[in-house]
């Protein structure tokens, strides 16, 4: 049986949960966003996030999200001490008595949208990627090295455009909306912070981050199957490279290949439409046909192309 759940982003959320409650709503999905990247989830903070919810008169089994910390990702430093603090995560949150575990394997970013408050015609409000506002940030603002090569002629006369018509207060603002999906992105990220990041992924291709991501499921996918766990990955936010950056979860190809290199009940996907709907060659329907024996978490969004 489908259960409607809403996010909450816990108790510094600006949507109470009685909201989310009255909204029809007979679960949340959440996360302890408290806790530094890659420590390890304790039975009390969980259990601590449970109780809330349940006081609300609603249950909490879906987890967005258990990040994977970046030398996961990059496999560089002390990534195997990482991948040992997840699976003490995996087995405290399968003893709260938590079943699905979204998690993602996008460098640096999170997800990225230019806009985060775009008015609707009926005055509703919506978060909005403008590529060309993006061109715009990435080439004339943040004046990434190399991102010329990243962008065909016309799309980056688009930027130039976009610019042009931006005032200083936009610029301002583009940038601030752009950066939200950095880690700690509360903080004031200079240029040089920015690159400095992007540095450590030089070297790092599409296929290297599978390997990597390869190797980190193939160390917890089993311990996740032995304690009735189910691990769904969010697909890339845009499913597309951004700042040069690989991106290895966009297609229903990569997906394939997921499922295809570590076999089992419990490795699977978190389907947001959303992120694989922006692109008009991933057929939604026809992947929820071929896939969804693999699909733990649906997030059904209304994205609109233009």
């Amino acid at each position: 049986m489908m259960q409607h759940t809403m996010r909450w982003y816990g108790p510094d959320d600006p949507v109470d949960l009685w909201d989310i409650r009255q909204s029809g709503c007979t679960g949340v999905v959440s996360a302890l966003h408290q806790i530094p990247v890659g420590e390890i989830w304790t039975v009390e903070e969980i259990n601590k996030r449970k109780a809330l919810i349940e006081a609300a008169g609603m249950t909490w089994t879906v987890i967005e999200s258990l990040p994977v910390h970046e030398d996961i990702k990059r496999q560089y430093g002390k990534f195997q001490e990482w991948i040992e603090k997840y699976k003490i995560s995996l087995q405290n949150v399968a003893a709260c008595g938590l079943k699905v575990v979204t998690y993602n394997f996008m460098p640096i970013l999170d997800w990225v949208r230019t806009d985060i408050s775009f008015e609707m015609p009926d005055r509703s409000r919506a978060l909005y990627f403008e590529k060309a506002a993006f061109i715009a940030f990435d080439m004339f603002l943040l004046k990434r090295p190399g991102a010329e090569k990243d962008y065909t002629p016309d799309e980056i006369e688009r930027g130039k455009k976009k610019l042009a018509a931006m005032s200083q207060e936009e610029k301002d603002l583009v940038c601030k909306n752009t950066l939200l999906g950095l880690p700690g992105s509360r903080e004031q990220f200079t240029p040089e912070k920015i690159f400095d990041a992007l540095k450590k992924y030089e070297g790092i291709d599409r296929t290297k981050l599978k390997e990597h991501l390869f190797y980190f499921l193939q160390e917890v996918v089993p311990i996740a199957e032995g304690l009735g766990l189910q691990m769904a990955i969010h697909p890339d936010d845009p499913p597309y490279s951004v700042l040069g950056l690989p991106r290895i979860m966009s297609t229903e190809a990569d997906a394939m290949d997921l499922l295809a290199a570590v076999p089992s009940k419990a490795n699977g996907l978190c389907f947001c439409t959303g992120s694989f709907g922006v692109r008009p060659d991933n057929d939604l329907p026809g992947m929820v046909r071929r896939m969804g024996d693999a699909i733990h978490f649906l997030h059904l969004r209304s994205t609109k192309r233009d």
